[in-house]
Parts: structure tokens; sequence; C-alpha cells
């Protein structure tokens, strides 16, 4: 123990139960300032306070000086001690502090250890780093839950997104902090930190996905029951704006369409037939990829009749609720040709796992091609776009092109939006309300069937009535 300009300076691991009676009776000889609060240490620094006895203030080297108040727990026969707040010249002074311990003081002895005991108790659940509740997070989201369907899924069905973003964007630079420590500050460095590609390829998308991963595991963290971490803590409120995202736009014209139809039907490309057939699928169909690749057999609805539809379950669909798409007869060529037997349960199985259906991101892979993983500017297995010549696209926009095709044909917005499986704000230029969705049930068949029959005759006039869909032998 040292002192300097009559102020006692105690080493961390100094404790009043190890310390003389000398010791005591000259750190009652201090009365406690602003101005000592202030002073810089080069070691941990306790100064007790003779004005009001059990009170003292702890400085660190860094110049943060935190309040104390220390007291004896008769029950226990030991010294306890209470955490007051930081010093601030404007906010939490040395005057604060006093009348902090004076009020504790009159609450009585049996009382306040009750509140240290609670104190303690909230400080160890507070006291989980970010990487600790990213995982407790990722678990509970994983869990099954019985789903309206009567199936046991995920709670939040695409958790494994989540979990991406929480472990591969904000584990590696939070991961080892306090979670009620991370601030707004380090949110937002990190999100600069992604649109600045140190986590990859620079990505707008990657930034706002990752905001709102931690946005909603601070919401569940803070919950009763939890206490992870304070009720207030909330590190993604009021964040800079981030830059806005470009809509993609890309519509394959007809001559690209004309070139990826027969492009397709080639016997040389190193792409599978079956996902060939699924990227002509959704460009008929204009179901999303995870829509179409999961069809069964036992989802085909009347395929020889005249109102063919596939019926996809609530689980496959975005939006968790079931879809009703009619079929075209371009729609039916396909399937009967991608149906290779009477056993096959999948329409698109996998030529790799027999009874299974292709990857979700099967499309996409061949439509962009593989890269090698040392030189990702080399292709390693070059997609359909490259083989065929055409502006790389994506299967989302083949949506897109449908859409388009289907509003250059005049159909309304609501009947395509039908057919997207959107929400529809208006039909027949009549505004509809939010609740009129509720109740209303009516999959408006006809008028889907007639943009998709539109869309069908469309297609085959751009290819050619000499060139219709290669049927299997």
């Amino acid at each position: 123990m040292t002192t300097t300009n009559s102020i006692t300076v105690e080493p961390a691991t100094s404790t009043a139960t190890h310390a003389s009676h000398s010791t005591r009776a000259h750190r009652s000889s201090i009365i406690l300032t602003n101005r000592m609060c202030e002073k810089r240490v080069t070691e941990r620094t306790k100064i007790y306070d003779r004005k009001c006895p059990g009170l003292y203030v702890s400085i660190i080297p860094a110049g943060t000086a935190t309040f104390n108040f220390k007291f004896t727990d008769p029950a226990a026969g030991k010294q306890r001690s209470v955490v007051l707040g930081v010093y601030n010249p404007e906010t939490f002074t040395v005057d604060d502090a006093r009348s902090q311990v004076y009020g504790l003081k009159a609450l009585g002895t049996a009382a306040l250890v009750e509140q240290v005991r609670q104190s303690k108790a909230a400080k160890g659940k507070h006291g989980k780093t970010v990487a600790e509740i990213i995982e407790l997070r990722i678990d509970w989201i994983k869990a099954k839950e019985l789903k309206a369907d009567g199936e046991m899924r995920p709670r939040i069905e695409c958790w494994s997104n989540f979990a991406s973003y929480l472990r591969r964007l904000v584990k590696p630079k939070l991961g080892h902090k306090i979670a009620s420590d991370v601030t707004r500050d380090d949110i937002a460095e990190l999100s600069n930190d992604i649109l600045e590609g140190k986590y990859g390829k620079p990505s707008v998308s990657n930034a706002r996905h990752m905001r709102r991963a931690v946005s909603a595991m601070y919401k569940w963290a803070g919950e009763a029951g939890r206490n992870f971490v304070p009720e207030t803590c909330r590190p993604c409120v009021n964040l800079p704006k981030l830059p806005k995202e470009h809509e993609r736009e890309r519509v394959l014209s007809e001559d690209e369409i004309r070139t990826l139809w027969h492009g397709l039907d080639r016997e040389d490309l190193p792409w599978d037939r079956t996902v060939r057939l699924a990227i002509k699928f959704e460009l008929i169909t204009m179901l999303r990829s995870k829509e179409l690749l999961g069809a069964r057999r036992d989802e085909l609805i009347g395929l020889d009749s005249d109102t063919p539809l596939l019926r996809v379950p609530a689980k496959r669909v975005k939006k968790r609720r079931v879809i009703e798409q009619p079929l075209s007869d371009l729609a039916i060529e396909i399937i009967k040709e991608a149906l290779a037997s009477d056993d096959q349960q999948f329409v698109f199985e996998s030529p790799v796992y027999p009874g299974q259906p292709i990857h979700r991101i099967a499309m996409a892979t061949a439509l962009r091609g593989t890269k090698h993983e040392k030189n990702k500017d080399k292709s390693k297995k070059p997609g359909l776009c490259e083989l065929l010549g055409l502006k790389p696209f994506t299967p989302h926009d083949l949506r897109r092109t449908a859409a388009t095709l289907a509003g250059e044909l005049g159909f309304s917005e609501a009947a395509i939006a039908k057919c997207l499986d959107h929400q529809v704000s208006k039909d027949d230029g009549e505004k509809v309300a939010r609740v009129t969705g509720v109740y209303v049930r009516s999959k408006r068949m006809d008028q889907k069937r007639a943009v998709l029959d539109g869309i069908a005759s469309e297609l085959r006039r751009i290819i050619g009535k000499q060139d219709r869909l290669r049927l299997a032998a």
C-alpha cells in the first residue's frame, strides 16, 4: 500500500478484512472530492470517503472511476459491496453517490443484503458473451414445434439463414464481448466492415440481414424469463441508414428466351437434364425454386383433366400458405418428361440421390457454374449462361420475366400477383382491404389459369412452333 498526496492507494487485491487497524484509520482521514475521482493512476486505486462511511471510489488506469458502497452483513459475518455507478462530472458526482448510500442505509441491512443478492444474480445473467447468446438463440429458433398443418418443424423455418449471419458476420468481431456491453457504435462499425468487404464480397443485403438478426436476438435475450441482457439494451436502434439496395430488374428478352429454351435441349451440356427441365418449369409456372423443386407425384391434381394443377403445401411456401397453381399444357409436357418412371415420387428427382428431389440451389448453380477454390475468377464447370452466351441471370429472374410477359399480354397486376403468390392490394383498379384476404379464400383459379395459359402460348410463339418442347422418347 502506498500514499500519494495524502490519498491512500490500495492494490486491487487488498480488502478491508486484510487491512490493519492503522490502515483503516488512515483511510478515514480523507474526504472524497470530484477532483480525486478524475485523478490519473497507473494501477487500480481505491479512495475511501470519511464523510460517508462505506463509500469508496475505485479508479482504474483507463480513467474510469466507479463508486461502491461497502457494508457488513451481520448474519453472514462478511463484508459485501454494492456498485453504485460510474463517476460523471455532469450526471453522477460524489454528492450523488453519497445521497445514494444514505438511501441504501435507510433500507436496513436485511433489505440491503437482499438487493445485493438480486444484483449479483442479474449480473451473472448479464455476464454472457455475444458468442454464448448467439448459440442459445440458434438452439431456440431451430427447436421443433407443432405447426398449423400438424407437422413438427423448427420455430423459425429459415433458421439456418439467421444462424449464418450471426456466426459468420457477428461472432468473429463481437463474440468475445459481454452482450450487454455491445453498443450502437459496435453494430455500426460491423455494418461498415461488411459494406467494405471485410467479410467476403461487399454486400448491403448482408449488412441489412445482420442487423435484423442481431435486433431479433437482443429482443429475445431481453425478454422476461431470460434476462440475458437488460431490457433496455437495444444496440440496433437508431443506426445510420444503409445505402439503398438496387432493385433487380433483369428480364430476359425474346431472343434470350429463345436461346435459353433451345439451348437447354442441347445434348452436349454438362448439366443434368432434370435440372434443365426445372429451369424451364420455373419460367412457365412462375413458382419459386423451393416450391417447384420439391414437387411430388401426389401433389399433381387432375393431370389428365381439363383443369390440372400443382398443390404446393404450406411448408414449402414463403408465406406458409397452400398454393394451388394451375398447370398449362406446356407445364404438363415438362412434368411428363421429368417423371421418367412410375415409381418416381419427386417430379424433379436428384440424379445423384435417387428418391430425393434435386437440391434447392441446383438451378442457380447450373446457371452460374462453379469456380475453382484457388482461382475464383476461373470456371471449374461453366454455367449455362456462359455456355449459351447469355448475360448472367438467376432462377428468380425467370419469375420476373414471366410476369413481364403476362403484363405485356394485358393481364391485370392483381391476376399476375396471384400467380406470383404476392399480396394483392388492388383488384381491377379497386383497393382491397388487408382484412379481406382473411375472409376471401377463393384462389381465383380462372384468373390464374388464364394468365399461365397465356404465358405458355406466348412462349410457344417465341420459341417457334417447329421447336416445341422435346419429349422423352
